[in-house]
């Protein structure tokens, strides 16, 4: 049973190349900060270490645990499945960890409406302009300009989704970006006052999307 002692959840979303997952790992550097690991049907990227970054599995895997509602949440993203399994995430939060999320929009929904007992604190990501996006995703993908292609044509459909979130973040400049997140979750936690200009996110929005 949840009680006052229990973390918060903290999902952070973005569109692909908008920086959630570096943000994800510089907040779990702080104490009682675990990170959500993902069970992913994806091949690893270099330098990601398999049941540390994600648990990689294939589709029958995948499948299975889904028929077995093991689940908080999933979704299938650019061909591939991701999904959070419960068990552990609900562990943490009872031992007092607060629980980073890093999964999409889609994901976000499906936790938000299973209404868990726990805290819970979202933050949509995004970047300073479209040109520093296309940029970054260059620089990942420096073989594949389809791929390219393809995540500039998903950013204008999940960029959408920024009004679902409590609050949305532009990472302009990665440490300045951090602690913005870090001293809105340290004020959700302790019912601080919170520094946030919901009004200049909406024009920044409005540019990207224009």
């Amino acid at each position: 049973m949840p009680s006052a002692n229990d973390g918060i959840m903290v999902i952070l979303s973005s569109p692909s190349g908008a920086g959630k997952t570096t943000l994800v790992n510089l907040l779990s550097n702080q104490d009682k900060f675990k990170i959500s690991i993902s069970h992913t049907t994806r091949q690893p990227r270099t330098g990601e270490i398999p049941n540390k970054d994600y648990f990689f599995v294939n589709d029958n895997q995948f499948k299975r645990l889904i028929k077995n509602q093991e689940f908080l949440e999933f979704a299938k993203v650019f061909d591939n499945y991701y999904g959070t399994t419960r068990t552990p995430v609900i562990d943490n939060l009872n031992k007092g960890h607060n629980v980073l999320f890093d999964i999409d929009w889609q994901g976000a929904d499906q936790i938000k409406n299973k209404k868990l007992d726990y805290k819970l604190v979202t933050f949509f990501i995004l970047p300073p302009s479209k040109k520093i996006l296309h940029d970054r995703l260059l620089n990942r993908h420096k073989s594949d300009k389809l791929i390219v292609k393809e995540r500039m044509n998903q950013f204008e459909r999940d960029v959408l989704h920024w009004i679902n979130y409590d609050y949305v973040v532009i990472n302009d400049e990665l440490n300045k970006c951090y602690s913005k997140i870090k001293d809105l979750i340290n004020a959700e936690i302790n019912n601080g006052s919170k520094d946030y200009d919901s009004e200049f996110i909406r024009n920044h929005v409005e540019k990207l999307t224009s």
